[in-house]
């Protein structure tokens, strides 16, 4: 049987324990993970083509890393909420929730950005609309973090 006296702790300022933070970042690697593939095969291409690689498409790799950000500002902000610790297991649960929707805009910014780099590497240059994309997919992190801190009971 398992002892749940464990879960009835009284440290305070755990959070989340680190939940949002580190489901963000996971959702972040595989993002630019994604999109440097893309960059790399783009460049390769373009290389090939005769054409000077694209700087320009490192702002695709990068740009799923702001999610890390906005995960680690949410785990501070759930921890600092000051929230009784037999309020624990709901926190973990909101910053699963919240994390994994950010790692959700960041695998998605990846793919994005993939196919960014792809046009790019086709001919397709129009650079400012693929990053309004992005911006875009970045807005759903932003508003999970946002909202989510704003929704924190008071302690």
């Amino acid at each position: 049987m398992m002892n749940w006296s464990i879960f009835l702790t009284t440290v305070t300022g755990l959070g989340d324990m680190g939940m949002s933070l580190s489901i963000a970042a996971i959702g972040s690697a595989i993002g630019t993970g994604i999109a440097g593939m893309a960059a790399i095969g783009a460049w390769k291409k373009m290389i090939i083509n005769g054409q000077k690689a694209a700087t320009a498409l490192l702002i695709f790799v990068g740009a799923p890393l702001s999610q890390v950000i906005y995960g680690m500002i949410l785990k501070n902000a759930i921890a600092n909420a000051g929230l009784a610790p037999d309020s624990y297991i709901w926190q973990i649960i909101i910053g699963l929730f919240a994390g994994a929707a950010m790692a959700g805009s960041a695998i998605f910014q990846g793919r994005a950005g993939a196919r960014a780099c792809d046009a790019i590497a086709s001919g397709a240059n129009d650079t400012a609309k693929y990053i309004m994309i992005i911006g875009i997919v970045e807005t759903v992190a932003l508003f999970v973090m946002i909202f989510t801190m704003t929704g924190l009971p008071a302690a």
